[in-house]
């Protein structure tokens, strides 16, 4: 006779602990987990204690009733879902599937929850082998205990007969990554040591952007091309406070560069996978996410050009700098290589012997007049020719080398690759900053010096009388070279073995 009846649907135990052991594929992941339960309770501190056979974690948060146990191993509950809110604080709640618990029995034997609220107290004991061979049976054993007010209402998770080992510093970063420690009212202990936050240092770009699914917001940092840090690079994507990954947006293509970025950035609203790993690619509210971030990555992209333009033009400042007043150094050793006339006697009425002096945004540097009877008489003008360089880029370094009334113009500037080397017009010498010489030398202080001095004393030694033997030139700046860099004390001994 037709008619209607029911189909059982039941769930092998073996295989749910499976299911866990492959959403939770590292085990040390599943400490986050129970850190972030506590959190969802409104703990205000969790206490995380590393053994060689146990871990345990252990808050202050608002505990569990029997109802709370109940709801606790129910699997998949839609507790967190329809209540997203904590109630004391009015927390995101984090924890959205309920199978964590499932997937510890993964690296231990026997899981343990010691829980009280108010009056009630209890234990529950989820041991693996006595689990699996109750055959259809679903019940946990409970302990019923004496509250104890001096322990005051939470929970105390227990893993023991550990089947895996734990790096407590691979510990320590997981939590850093995936637990909201920056959160108000909320403090994390790994054996008796707080786990805080990570701060960097660096040129900071916040990020504030809006979606039609809801804001992105947080920071990208760009760490001192000086700092080496040893994590890994990349910016955070958060869910409610929680890293789900890492992500460069892009950034890989910018060779090293990338290397510099981190920090976070949260979107509340992204549909994250099951083992919170990563985020459902093709739903409508992460390819929104991803296009809002593509524009904010443009911007990142130019403040760290400009970055890397300012770090740069100070290291070519410092080595020109230095550079100038080794040739100054130089030429007052040797006057008749001078192309600026004799130098002034110390104490004189000039104007000295004067350094290397700095100028800024100039196309072609004036020359300095000299007033009174002693200056000299001005030279006859030649015929202007037109100037190669007819305006500078905002990356342009300018210092002046001052050699009694006269002296050069120094500019590093970018002529482009095909460029030359180094070329001068009138008292101005200028260097081309993006010749691949120039960019292999200026890797390191040392060499970068030597390579503008070699640049600078090549012009130098062609301004003296213009010489048409290139032999004799040649010879002036390895002179000029030599002596700038040979220290005061050993040209003094030099001197005097003569």
């Amino acid at each position: 006779m037709p008619g209607s009846d029911f189909l059982p649907v039941t769930v092998d135990k073996s295989h749910l602990i499976t299911i866990g052991e492959r959403l939770y594929a590292e085990s040390i992941e599943l400490i986050r987990e129970l850190v972030n339960n506590a959190y969802d309770a409104d703990a205000t501190e969790v206490r995380v204690t590393l053994g060689d056979d146990l871990i345990r974690v252990e808050d202050n948060g608002a505990g569990m009733d029997l109802d709370g146990l109940k709801q606790y191993f129910s699997i998949g509950s839609p507790e967190k879902l329809q209540k997203p809110k904590s109630p004391r604080f009015r927390r995101d709640r984090i924890g959205q599937f309920g199978i964590g618990k499932f997937a510890s029995l993964s690296a231990c034997e026997r899981f343990e929850v010691e829980t009280q609220k108010g009056t009630f107290a209890a234990r529950v004991t989820f041991e693996k082998s006595a689990w699996e061979q109750t055959g259809e049976s679903w019940h946990l054993p409970i302990e019923h205990l004496e509250a104890d007010p001096r322990r005051g209402d939470g929970t105390t998770v227990t893993l023991l007969q550990l089947t895996r080992r734990f790096d407590p510093k691979e510990v320590e970063r997981r939590l850093v990554e995936g637990v909201p420690l920056k959160a108000p009212n909320f403090q994390v202990w790994l054996n008796g040591e707080r786990v805080k936050p990570r701060t960097l240092a660096g040129h900071r770009i916040p990020v504030l952007d809006g979606t039609p699914f809801g804001p992105i917001h947080g920071e990208i940092l760009v760490l001192p091309a000086s700092i080496s840090d040893p994590g890994p690079p990349g910016i955070e994507i958060k869910v409610k406070q929680v890293t789900v990954r890492r992500d460069l947006f892009g950034a890989e293509a910018w060779g090293r560069a990338a290397e510099r970025l981190r920090g976070e950035i949260h979107a509340d609203f992204l549909p994250v996978t099951t083992d919170r790993s990563g985020f459902v690619q093709d739903s409508p509210e992460y390819l929104a996410f991803r296009e809002t971030v593509a524009r904010v990555m443009n911007e990142v992209r130019a403040i760290l050009r400009q970055l890397t333009g300012q770090r740069e033009r100070r290291a070519a400042s410092r080595a020109l700098r230095e550079a100038l007043e080794r040739i100054h150094r130089a030429l007052s050793r040797n006057p008749d290589l001078s192309p600026f006339g004799p130098l002034p006697e110390a104490g004189g009425g000039g104007q000295g012997r004067g350094a290397a002096a700095t100028g800024a945004g100039i196309g072609k540097p004036r020359e300095e007049v000299v007033a009174g009877p002693e200056a000299p008489p001005p030279k006859r003008k030649r015929a202007v020719k037109k100037p190669k360089v007819k305006r500078l880029t905002p990356d342009a370094v300018v210092k002046r080398l001052r050699v009694g009334h006269e002296g050069v113009s120094c500019c590093l500037d970018h002529f482009g690759e095909d460029g030359p080397e180094c070329f001068s017009e009138g008292t101005v010498i200028y260097i081309n900053r993006d010749h691949p010489l120039y960019r292999r030398e200026a890797r390191k202080a040392e060499t970068h010096t030597m390579h503008l001095a070699r640049l600078l004393t090549q012009e130098i030694a062609l301004m003296k009388d213009a010489p048409r033997d290139p032999r004799k030139a040649f010879d002036r700046q390895s002179k000029l070279l030599r002596d700038a860099f040979t220290d005061n004390q050993d040209h003094a001994t030099a001197n005097e073995r003569k």
